[in-house]
C-alpha cells in the first residue's frame, strides 16, 4: 500500500459573488480529485497571489485558474491578458467562467489564450453540474505541463 500524502489539486477562484463562491467551493467537495480552493475577490489580488506580491509572497503556483470576467479593480480580460504575457503562468490552464455571454467578451477571452470560456448557468444544480464537468475534463482527463 502506497503511504505517499495526497496531493492536492490547487484551483485559483478569482470571483467576487459570494454565492459563486460558495456554490463554486460546494460542487468541488463533491468531485473526484481533492483540491485546495484558494479565493481572490479582485484582479489586484489574483496578480498579487500569482506573481507572490505582498501578501502572497510564499504562494505556490495554482494548477488551474477560474476567472470571472466582471471582478473589481483589474477586470478578468486584463488579469487574463498578464496570465498570457508570462513565461512560467502562461502555462496554467484558465477557464473564464462567468456569467457574459457577448460575443465580444468570448472573442477578446479567447483572442488572449483563456483555455476555456463557461457560461456560468444561473440554475444552482445546472452550476454544480457546470462545475463537476469542469473538474471532470480539467483535472481527471487533461495532463498538465510541468
Amino acid at each position: 500500500m502506497n503511504n505517499l500524502p495526497l496531493k492536492l489539486t490547487q484551483i485559483l477562484l478569482v470571483e467576487d459573488n459570494e454565492g459563486d463562491i460558495l456554490l463554486t467551493r460546494e460542487a468541488f467537495e463533491e468531485c473526484k480529485v481533492k483540491t485546495e480552493i484558494i479565493i481572490a475577490r479582485n484582479g489586484k489580488e489574483a496578480l498579487d497571489f500569482l506573481f507572490n506580491k505582498g501578501a502572497y509572497i510564499d504562494a505556490k503556483k495554482p494548477d488551474l485558474i477560474l476567472l470571472d470576467i466582471n471582478i473589481p479593480i483589474y477586470n478578468g480580460h486584463e488579469v487574463l491578458k498578464q496570465i498570457k504575457a508570462d513565461s512560467e503562468l502562461k502555462k496554467i490552464p484558465v477557464i473564464m467562467l462567468t456569467t457574459s455571454s457577448n460575443q465580444k467578451d468570448i472573442d477578446r477571452a479567447y483572442g488572449n489564450h483563456c483555455n476555456s470560456y463557461v457560461k456560468k448557468p444561473l440554475d444552482i444544480d445546472e452550476f454544480l453540474s457546470a462545475i463537476l464537468k469542469i473538474e471532470e475534463f480539467w483535472l481527471q482527463l487533461t495532463t498538465f505541463p510541468k
